[in-house]
């Protein structure tokens, strides 16, 4: 607020301004300009209209004065402090990033692993179609069909990838999340994480099945004969050419086994890899690394253990053809349980478990590394 006083005494505040001490003034005059002006004795604001603002209260009285300028020194130190405050406090801006972040950075981290895995993977679907042991196997794709073989159906791999991984831990990330605000921000117990996990892995799989069946047709196709091999250049054809030839709903033969199956591994995978890390981080106090490395381990070893039965009768789901009278082997996933069970006990539906095993934890592994270190470059971005 401005307040007008009137023109200036002539020389006077020039004189002030000087440093001539006040008994130079008229103070007859101060005290007949302050009796018309009575409001001059609140604290004046700044005056950006009179020369020298700061000055008048000094005219009028000193008391107001020395009051205003600490006033105003407590006032500008409020402001820097609550600058200060809300510049640490400063929250992340809104918008979808928020929300699209963890697909994301699941997509991402599944999709760096599977280009490390796929050869192993190749291995594992060759011993689950009976062409002999892991060493076996190796050799004879190096032999007949060079190194180039262990990257086939890497286009179907990462597609799946792009699907079943980011919906699978994007949408693990964020009922956890919300599991965890209506707990009271408390850690989650094993069965909620469980259950979560299981969520997840029904929704990943059903979004991420017509690549999973491509991806299985593709890796297969090698070891059928020349007359009834596919001949699927890509994942992208293969999808065009199942389409066209068995329907739309084709792409989601098998998916029964496949969703189960992938409900048992994030069960294992997603649950037991949140309990590892309260473990080694808040009992056995491990560092990142270690706590990384470690839950990891245990992840992969349970997502194994949990999946596999169900990824055999998959696979063998996926993989069959009708015979010379148009007829299936199986008819259904608990049909193919039934006679695996009958034919080779239990233990058949862990044939290949040590490769599996290996393909999986290490993928398991390589997941959470690569998420924890794309997690660590978007906050050092600010993301």
């Amino acid at each position: 607020m401005t307040v007008p006083i009137g023109p200036p005494i002539c020389g006077r505040e020039e004189s002030f301004h000087s440093g001539r001490a006040r008994d130079d003034f008229d103070l007859t005059v101060i005290r007949r300009r302050r009796d018309m002006h009575p409001e001059h004795e609140l604290p004046l604001g700044i005056s950006t209209e009179r020369p020298f603002p700061l000055l008048y209260p000094f005219l009028f009285s000193p008391t107001s004065a020395v009051r205003s300028v600490l006033s105003l020194s407590r006032t500008s130190a409020e402001l820097k402090s609550r600058s200060a405050e809300m510049g640490e406090n400063k929250k992340p801006v809104g918008g979808v990033w928020p929300t699209v972040k963890p697909f994301v950075n699941g997509g991402a981290s599944g999709m760096l692993a599977t280009c490390v895995i796929q050869p192993i993977d190749m291995v594992k679907v060759r011993i689950q179609l009976g062409q002999g042991s892991a060493g076996q196997v190796t050799r004879n794709m190096l032999k007949a069909e060079g190194f180039g073989a262990f990257y086939k159906g890497l286009s179907a791999g990462l597609l799946r990838q792009a699907t079943y991984t980011t919906a699978r831990l994007g949408t693990f990330k964020i009922l956890t999340a919300k599991a965890i605000e209506a707990n009271d921000g408390k850690p989650l117990p094993l069965y909620q994480k469980a259950l979560c996990g299981l969520t997840a892995g029904a929704i990943g799989a059903s979004v991420g099945s017509p690549a999973d069946l491509a991806l299985i047709r593709m890796q297969a196709d090698a070891t059928l004969p020349v007359a009834q091999r596919r001949n699927y250049t890509n994942a992208f054809h293969a999808l065009y050419r199942i389409v066209a030839d068995e329907g739309v709903l084709a792409l989601w033969k098998g998916a029964g086994p496949t969703v189960v199956r992938a409900m048992a591994l994030n069960m294992g995978m997603l649950a037991s890899y949140d309990q590892s890390v309260e473990f080694f981080k808040d009992s056995l106090g491990f560092g990142e690394a270690a706590t990384v490395l470690g839950a990891s381990s245990v992840s992969g070893f349970f997502a194994s253990a949990c999946s596999l039965p169900f990824d055999y009768v998959k696979t063998q789901i996926q993989k069959m053809q009708p015979d010379a009278q148009g007829k299936y082997p199986y008819t259904g996933s608990f049909d193919c349980a039934m006679k695996t069970l009958k034919s080779g006990g239990p233990f058949k539906f862990y044939t290949g478990f040590p490769v599996y095993c290996v393909r999986i934890a290490p993928h398991v592994m390589m997941t959470w590394i690569f998420l924890n270190q794309i997690q660590k470059l978007e906050k050092s971005a600010g993301l």
